[in-house]
């Protein structure tokens, strides 16, 4: 099922002085719930494998973890009060599924739920449409115990846990993505061991990536048989991928990580099959028989929108001839058969994740999309950048931030009047949090968050943001 009503490309346009985007434009900021609530063992919730892997010695720069986080748990009435100030039309956050089901099964926490029905109230008290993600990467650990991703049984616990969400939100709440970035699930938390569970197992990270898309599916599936007016969709984290040189070897191994990275999820979502390439790159890794007849069917169920998050460019090579071959294959690596791949730089300034800072890479990719793949309404669901921040008489200047939005809303304003579908944006993140296994070292936030009082402190991209939805334009150069 697609939406194909109120063309985005109708009523864009450039006028003298500004870059307008189309009426009804949805402008938005996203969050995610183990990066954001702390209150980690209040109310009932159960310990996720973030839990464990932020409380285990080494996981996580400076051993920092999510248990206080911005205590968003506590202060969301102030943080939703501040995106109203900001103008945000729609907010992007995530429901912990082990506040719902502290096993990752059996009987509903009635605590955890009934504080999203208050975080959506609050939303729309404030005319802010909620956009819920029911999994941005916090597994409950008992389910982790029982096998994980890996095991097939997690899938049908997820479609459990999204019935469960859904029936109890769905009434107000419009927009639903099932998960967030499931190659970041897959292969960091299974295969190079860089997230949460932490495991480095290749086997285990195919596995994985094709039970989150199964489990995806059968939520898909289920939320749609309760309410099939809602819009479903999944969040995929996609790159631009460019070879070095225009070899043949740098061309396969551009072909080996757009597969990876891009195909081996936009393929099965979409198209209802995998890659072929990519299969037989994975053919040393496994032989596929954890696929079932009849997964692919429910795996590529009808879509109302895509989210894609975007942050940088892929630029890879062959290996070198002075590249020690046969260590570097046995590395734990994020990339199963294509552990040899050289990933390059190009001198370009980077962000303070040293993420090479790539617009044009934006538009490669929307274009791409929508140019090979089913129409579908398409949403930026994360953009965004860190930098070092810092308070200087109560107010935090960051320009960086602002020219590295500024860049990406004009691709978005490029793609939409080439024809692309994008009907939304959300800035990553609203508010600086717990990145991952970078702890509270790497600031991402419009909004500056001082971790010892919990102080927001609305940053010069804020208001520069608040600006830009206010007039639904940029500024023309």
């Amino acid at each position: 099922m697609t939406n194909t009503t109120n063309s985005p490309t109708a009523d864009v346009r450039n006028d003298s002085d500004q870059l307008r985007f189309p009426d009804g434009f949805l402008w938005g900021a996203a969050t995610a719930a183990y990066q954001i609530e702390g209150a980690a063992n209040e109310d009932g919730r159960g310990p996720s494998i973030w839990d464990t892997f932020s409380h285990t010695p080494g996981r996580v720069v400076e051993g920092h973890t999510g248990d206080v986080a911005c205590d968003h748990y506590h202060r969301f009435r102030e943080d939703v009060r501040l995106m109203a100030e900001l103008g945000l039309k729609a907010y992007r956050f995530s429901i912990a599924w082990p506040r719902i089901q502290p096993t990752g099964s059996g009987p509903v926490n009635q605590a955890g739920l009934d504080f999203y029905q208050r975080l959506v109230d609050e939303l729309l008290t404030y005319g802010i449409e909620p956009w819920v993600t029911l999994y941005h990467w916090d597994l409950p650990q008992p389910l982790e115990d029982a096998g994980g991703w890996p095991a097939r049984d997690t899938a049908a616990r997820f479609a459990e846990y999204a019935r469960i969400v859904h029936e109890a939100l769905s009434d107000r709440v419009q927009y639903w993505t099932t998960l967030n970035e499931p190659w970041c699930s897959a292969f960091l938390g299974y295969g190079s061991g860089a997230h949460a569970p932490g495991r480095q197992e290749s086997v285990a990270a195919v596995r994985a990536a094709h039970h989150l898309m199964l489990g995806h599916g059968l939520a898909v599936q289920a939320m749609r048989a309760h309410r099939p007016d809602r819009q479903y969709g999944v969040t995929l984290n996609l790159y631009a991928v460019s070879p070095q040189t225009d070899s043949a070897g740098d061309a396969d191994a551009a072909r080996r990580i757009d597969g990876l990275a891009n195909r081996f999820f936009l393929d099965p979502i979409l198209k209802g099959a995998y890659p072929e390439d990519v299969v037989e790159d994975l053919r040393g890794v496994t032989d596929f028989g954890h696929v079932h007849d009849g997964d692919l069917e429910i795996i590529s169920s009808p879509l109302s929108m895509l989210g894609i998050n975007y942050y940088s460019r892929y630029v890879v090579a062959a290996p070198s001839d002075e590249q020690p071959a046969e260590p570097y294959w046995r590395a734990p690596s994020c990339w199963p058969g294509s552990e040899h791949i050289r990933f390059v730089t190009r001198g370009l300034p980077v962000t303070d994740m040293n993420w090479e800072i790539d617009a044009p890479g934006l538009v490669e990719v929307l274009q791409r999309v929508h140019r090979e793949y089913p129409p579908l309404p398409l949403y930026i669901t994360e953009n965004g950048a860190a930098f070092v921040d810092e308070v200087v008489d109560g107010e935090v200047d960051d320009p960086d931030r602002v020219a590295y939005l500024d860049a990406h809303l004009r691709a978005c304003h490029e793609v939409i009047r080439s024809g692309v579908p994008l009907r939304g944006y959300f800035a990553w993140s609203l508010m600086d949090n717990f990145e991952w296994a970078w702890g509270y070292t790497k600031r991402f936030g419009m909004v500056y968050v001082d971790y010892e009082n919990q102080k927001r402190i609305p940053k010069s991209s804020a208001k520069w943001y608040a600006e830009v939805i206010r007039r639904n334009a940029l500024t023309a150069q």
